[in-house]
């Protein structure tokens, strides 16, 4: 974190209010701040910026899927430290966040020690604490329905299409607090 380089953090976040509170929060902590809402705006920064940090949120604007954002961010800059935040979290969205290039992935709501703790926590820990509790239905259920909203690009229709669900079951069930 030496370099001025290291200290720039980019906020891909569709909610602005949020945006601009996690912004002002990261430059009181020396960090210069820039500021995106979609996959374009991304794509823009990367030709005058290279972060070394990046907050991807997982659901943009429009059903935007934020993974398409990692992948991007990774592909520019493989050591940049890229945390995924999501009030949508489930297994399959965090694996695959991994996968493209995220170095840690937080549930919403997180703030800025968390996101700085994870920025810090990009190495896995073996020692982390193995659980006896086995997973419940309505959690299966739960992780299969955000696992196809991620294959589907975040469309409902499409993902209670798969599901063979009705679309308005599908919101519902979004709607509801996950169960743990």
């Amino acid at each position: 974190m030496d370099t001025d380089e290291e200290r720039v953090l980019l906020i891909v976040e569709d909610d602005a209010a949020f945006a601009r509170t996690l912004a002002r929060s990261f430059e009181r902590r020396g960090y210069e701040v820039l500021s995106a809402a979609s996959a374009e705006q991304v794509e823009a920064l990367l030709k005058t910026h290279s972060p070394g940090y990046a907050v991807v949120d997982l659901k943009l604007a429009g059903g935007a899927s934020g993974l398409a954002c990692v992948r991007m961010l990774h592909a520019h800059d493989e050591s940049m430290l890229i945390v995924v935040l999501t009030g949508y979290a489930s297994i399959a969205t965090a694996v695959e966040a991994i996968k493209l290039g995220a170095c840690h992935y937080l549930a919403k709501p997180s703030n800025t020690d968390d996101i700085e703790a994870a920025f810090g926590r990009a190495e896995g820990d073996a020692e982390v604490e193995l659980t006896e509790r086995a997973t419940s239905i309505k959690t299966l259920e739960w992780e299969r329905i955000h696992e196809t909203l991620a294959e589907t690009g975040f469309n409902i229709s499409e993902t209670a299409r798969r599901l063979g669900m009705h679309r308005r079951t599908l919101a519902r069930k979004l709607v509801k607090q996950r169960v743990k």
